[in-house]
């Protein structure tokens, strides 16, 4: 969509003239909610947006979606859709002194019978006390409160602020969106892009969903005097290269690390490899992704290949003494070794149960059989008494009582049917039938 493109609105004394000519995706900005392109869920008859104003009545919503997908465009076009007064602000540029002034108008525009509808751009931004701020106003209906984040509302912004107000999720632009942005701009141009329909499609999908992006690099284009359309390769070389949207330290970073471990544990070696690819282009930490891949090592594949942990660490070995990029395919080795190994969370299952009998029954003292007696008073009261040195029984295994007295034995540990822990499993019962035997 083209809008915020999608800013804040342009001074009508600023269009044009000593400022200079008015950006492209100004002048392409929606006019109406029909016109934004990509969020026909939330603006269509039976979204969310376009009920609320079928009926007239707007009630407080946090726009949370990437960069260039329409949340100021969405936002100014609800408060002139139910005929409100629009007042944004920016919370990368406004502190409390703003905040105190938006209200203070709200309230002379609520007493002359006009509403106001606070937009908010970038709320995450501002801190748990600011976002409280927002409340009493919001419960009086001195405002409507829409806010733009393109960060995950459960963390970024308060529980009693989201109570308030309901979060709708904008759509990364999809290709038929941005298609239509570019034909949108050849319309108000009047030509054609200088590129070959190859080239078109490449640039659609170098925005990477993002509208003001596609919309930027479109006007680079008009204003270049090109004489011959540019193939995909001129292209390439003619503009910038746009890294994937990806913070490290946010939400794009969570969730591309749970997609790599979803696709590992589901063991498919391709996907897996797709989005341990999509985090390093985009600049990640090769160290960081190193250890969550040997922690999948232990969580979901466990004694089900044993070698699995060896690989992840000597590919953090490898990657240490290479570097990048020469190191990095130790770790695709990684990625791909687990991709492909057995899977089992026994032993991470079993942690946890035992981790939580132990934090039951923490005071309870080993059997006096297991414990060892340095002192003759030691051994006198019974330490070490009837302890069997297992390398001198038959087998090798003495079946002890290695239990607390007032605690029963419990199976923590229940390897799987699958890959290393199936021998294991063989070996577990073996040793249980000798148990009972000897009971």
């Amino acid at each position: 969509m083209a809008g915020d493109l999608f800013g804040e609105d342009v001074p009508a004394a600023k269009q044009g003239g000593a400022t200079g000519p008015v950006p492209l995706a100004e002048r392409l900005r929606p006019r109406t909610l029909a016109e934004v392109v990509g969020q026909e869920h939330l603006t269509g008859p039976e979204g969310a947006i376009g009920r609320m104003v079928a009926a007239g009545q707007l009630s407080s919503i946090i726009l949370w979606g990437p960069p260039g997908t329409g949340k100021t465009t969405i936002a100014r076009l609800l408060a002139e859709a139910v005929g409100m007064r629009f007042a944004p602000l920016s919370a990368v540029f406004s502190g409390v002194a703003d905040l105190r002034q938006a209200f203070a108008d709200a309230e002379k525009m609520a007493a002359a019978g006009k509403r106001t509808l606070l937009f908010v751009d970038e709320i995450h931004r501002f801190n748990r006390a600011q976002q409280d701020g927002f409340l009493p106003y919001v419960e009086r209906g001195t405002v409507v409160l829409v806010g733009a984040t393109t960060e995950n509302p459960s963390f970024a912004l308060n529980a009693a602020l989201l109570s308030r107000a309901q979060v709708l999720v904008l759509n990364r632009l999809g290709e038929e969106a941005l298609a239509t942005l570019v034909e949108r701009a050849e319309a108000e141009v009047g030509r054609r892009l200088p590129v070959t329909d190859d080239a078109k499609a490449a640039l659609v999908s170098s925005a990477d969903g993002d509208g003001r992006f596609l919309l930027n690099q479109v006007e680079t284009l008009f204003a270049t005097a090109i004489d011959t359309p540019l193939d995909p390769a001129e292209l390439a070389q003619f503009l910038h290269r746009r890294m994937p949207v990806y913070d490290k330290d946010r939400d794009g970073h969570y969730n591309l690390i749970s997609a790599l471990h979803k696709a590992l544990r589901g063991s498919d070696p391709q996907a897996s490899l797709y989005w341990l690819a999509r985090m390093l282009v985009a600049g990640e930490e090769p160290l960081y992704l190193l250890r969550r891949i040997v922690r999948f090592a232990s969580e979901d594949i466990g004694l089900a290949d044993p070698q699995a942990l060896v690989q992840c660490l000597a590919a953090k070995d490898a990657y240490q003494f290479l570097g990048s990029p020469e190191g990095e395919l130790a770790i695709v080795q990684a990625c791909l070794y687990c991709a492909t190994a057995p899977k089992s969370n026994a032993a991470y299952a079993a942690q946890k149960a035992a981790w939580a009998a132990a934090r039951e029954t923490g005071s309870l003292a080993p059997p006096a059989n297991i414990l060892n007696a340095p002192t003759k008073l030691m051994k006198d009261l019974g330490y070490g008494e009837g302890y069997s040195y297992d390398h001198d029984a038959p087998d090798g295994f003495s079946g002890d009582n290695y239990w607390p007295d007032e605690m029963a034995p419990v199976d923590f540990y229940r390897p799987v049917d699958r890959g290393f822990e199936k021998r294991i499993t063989e070996r577990l019962a073996w040793w249980d039938e000798r148990r009972r035997v000897k009971e």
